[in-house]
């Protein structure tokens, strides 16, 4: 009886549920030695490697180090709660780990994700999340390592090792771009002086503003000359308050405020306004052309870089509605002021402006909004705070890397006015050649004395045009997927921009006609451009009798005219010229696409019942143009596939006479750039729901053939009244398109 009831008295009680958890939150540390506390210097590492990268697509305007620190302590106050509090939850589960460790790992992975989760980017996230964690977890169990099992000196050197190698794959050179091989075929360098070269006139440079802007000195106390403000409440309606509390002003004050470089002298000089595109609001853009407009006062140009700085994106505040239209109106509005400024004497424009003498140029949406301000018409008939536009005389307008949508359901249509668009194919923000689309749309009458033209630059990208921007096309987090590998140089991208925007408008405001080659045909100017990159171009004049055309209607037998065509052994469909994203251009040409493995050549002939030489010619023609794109990067036996094109033009005239001449000896067409935009294949088709999943876009490259190669071949060749064009082709497989034949 004793023994039972002195049993019965040792039978063990289990804790209460409150003890037990009392415990394990007393016992929460327990396996986080000094080692797996060194060791989360790793995922803190990753963390607040993702948060630095987060600032700077996330500007506060206190600065990039400034953002940076902020967004660090941040994240470092954060992952200090939240480790505990996974510490804590951890020890309630009763898992026997080394718990803080644990929770760090858990808070890098769940930031990392979070941060990169951009556009519903799932996948890459999780996978960027992953990597970076366990990048973290191994330099943290080494740095772990290296504390516990080294003595002090040791260690000392391995950290400096492993900081010596750090700095050096940091600063280690990138793999310049591939080398292309650009065959000039005999044609003869431009004897001009150097466009990008600086001319022989002095300049100031000066600023004016609005002179209440408290983030830049220059348009506020420091201010060299005021301007007014305006109300553009009639076009914005959504303007958060934040915008208004950074900025100190909303729609209804808009400032006008600018950059200029004044040519000294009497003058009066062309006026050139340049305007940027849609980068981060607080990440100010203007200041990005000063080497254009260095440049251009020093070869007798006012140069004026327009700031439209408010109009642009905000992590903060978004982005004003209407923006397009606003970019537009606001040129308008600098040149009402400056135009006012002109006839002040207490102003440094007094005298000095030549309004018959205008050219713009934009970047990106400002590409987008110099074409809507020659055509303003179209969208400002109403305004009548805008005046008599009549009395500026836009003469030129150049668009870099220019997007092209649809506001208020119209696109610009320009007409009499010359026209350059300049393109990167490694532009991983405006991934389409837009600027070929109002290239497309930019007419002229038969008297008009102007020319429109296009570059299309293998290794450029968007960004490096503007010295601000960087060398990333899209901001941090997420451009940091983006391959840096292939594109040219900065300096290099800006000496081209340089050479076309001073020969452009050397040309079209000067009259300058000795660089007037380099639009017709880019060769003619090689030797002032990076010789590392590929270059297709297109030109077009009023002079231009065009002969064939494919978008007057759907049938592919007939041309206009009364003119007529047939294929022979190969394929032929007249399609719309699509973008990289397979959306329209705006314009139709006739694709061509043979085997190459018949005994007799696949030919394409266009030919009129009289000859195609206009009546209203003074004399014969002396030029065969026609715009060709290699699209032999479409065929499915790419690997079989000759990229050279094997062709030869064959001209009849209506004595029966015919020559033929081969492309190859005056021109090689590659098809353009096969573009990797990210670090590894499988980003391509994933980052920004598939946006860069189309490695190349069909491009087309205008060849001008002088006749009087054709008379060498067959001497009885009459220019005066030829009446069929053959292309013939050999080799193959092979693919071309083609538009806009005619002659000169």
């Amino acid at each position: 009886m004793e023994l039972q009831q002195l049993q019965t008295e040792y039978i063990p009680v289990k804790p209460r549920l409150r003890t037990r958890l009392s415990y394990r939150i007393r016992q929460t540390y327990r396996y986080d030695t000094s080692f797996w506390r060194i060791a989360m210097v790793g995922p803190w590492g990753a963390a607040m490697f993702v948060f630095a990268l987060a600032a700077l697509g996330m500007p506060t305007g206190l600065g990039a180090l400034t953002d940076i620190l902020i967004f660090i302590s941040l994240g470092t106050t954060g992952l200090f709660i939240a480790v505990h509090l996974i510490a804590v939850l951890l020890a309630l589960i009763g898992l026997r780990l080394p718990r803080l460790y644990a929770g760090a790992v858990l808070y890098a992975l769940a930031v990392i994700f979070f941060i990169f989760w951009q556009d519903h980017d799932a996948a890459v996230s999780a996978v960027t999340a992953l990597i970076l964690t366990l990048i973290g977890i191994m330099t943290g169990i080494g740095a772990g390592l290296l504390r516990s099992r080294f003595n002090r000196r040791l260690r000392f050197y391995i950290a400096a090792l492993l900081g010596v190698l750090c700095v050096s794959a940091a600063v280690w050179p990138m793999d310049s771009p591939a080398a292309h091989s650009i065959a000039t075929n005999g044609v003869s360098p431009i004897q001009a002086a150097n466009p990008s070269e600086p001319g022989d006139i002095n300049y100031i440079q000066f600023d004016y503003g609005s002179g209440s802007d408290y983030w830049r000195a220059e348009y506020g106390k420091r201010v060299d000359l005021f301007s007014t403000s305006v109300d553009a409440s009639e076009y914005i309606e959504k303007w958060p308050a934040f915008r208004s509390r950074y900025w100190g002003f909303d729609q209804s004050s808009l400032p006008l405020n600018g950059r200029v470089w004044m040519p000294e002298g009497a003058g009066p000089f062309p006026l050139v306004l340049i305007v940027h595109g849609n980068h981060l609001m607080e990440d100010f853009s203007d200041e990005g052309y000063g080497y254009l407009g260095e440049l251009l006062a020093s070869r007798g140009f006012i140069t004026v870089s327009v700031d439209e700085n408010f109009l642009n994106y905000s992590v903060w505040s978004g982005i004003p509605d209407n923006d397009m239209k606003v970019r537009a109106w606001l040129l308008l509005k600098h040149l009402q002021q400056i135009d006012e400024f002109a006839g002040d004497p207490d102003t440094p424009f007094y005298n000095k402006v030549d309004l018959n003498r205008i050219a713009l140029i934009g970047h990106s949406r400002g590409g987008q909004a110099v074409a809507m301000t020659k055509d303003a018409d179209r969208w400002f008939s109403q305004d009548e705070t805008l005046g008599n536009l009549e009395r500026y005389n836009i003469q030129a307008v150049i668009a870099i890397s220019p997007t092209d949508k649809k506001v208020d359901g119209g696109l610009a249509r320009i007409k009499d006015v010359s026209y350059l668009a300049i393109q990167g194919a490694r532009d991983a923000d405006v991934i389409d050649f837009d600027g070929d689309r109002q290239y497309m749309r930019t007419s002229f009458t038969k008297s008009s004395p102007h020319f429109k033209s296009s570059i299309y630059i293998a290794d450029a990208n968007h960004s490096q045009f503007n010295t601000e921007w960087g060398f990333r096309d899209i901001s941090y987090p997420k451009g940091i997927f983006l391959s840096r590998q292939a594109i040219i140089g900065a300096q290099e991208q800006r000496n081209i921009a340089r050479v076309y925007v001073s020969a452009f408008l050397e040309t079209t405001l000067h009259g300058n006609e000795s660089y007037m080659p380099l639009f017709q045909d880019y060769r003619a100017g090689l030797h002032w451009l990076p010789t590392g990159t590929a270059y297709f171009n297109r030109f077009e004049n009023a002079d231009f009798n065009k002969l064939a055309w494919f978008d007057e209607d759907l049938n592919r037998v007939t041309l206009p005219n009364g003119g007529s065509a047939q294929g022979t052994n190969l394929t032929w469909v007249e399609e719309e010229v699509k973008n990289r994203k397979q959306t329209n251009k705006g314009t139709r040409g006739v694709t061509l696409e043979w085997q190459g493995n018949n005994d007799d050549s696949a030919l394409y002939s266009l030919l009129w019942d009289d000859s195609f030489v206009s009546k209203s010619m003074s004399k014969p023609p002396d030029t065969l143009s026609f715009s060709l794109s290699n699209r032999s990067f479409e065929l499915t036996e790419l690997d079989l596939a000759s990229t050279e094109l094997q062709t030869e033009i064959e001209l009849q005239s209506e004595n029966g006479a015919a020559a033929r001449i081969a492309l190859a000896d005056f021109w090689t067409i590659a098809p353009p750039p096969d573009v990797a935009f990210t670090i590894h294949p499988w980003l391509e088709k994933r980052l920004s729901g598939g946006k860069y999943k189309h490695p190349q876009e069909a491009v087309f490259q205008t060849v001008m053939l002088h006749l009087s190669e054709f008379t060498k071949v067959n001497a009885r060749l009459d220019l005066s009244s030829l009446k069929r064009i053959t292309f013939y082709f050999s080799g193959g497989p092979g693919k071309i398109m083609l538009d806009d034949i005619g002659v000169y």
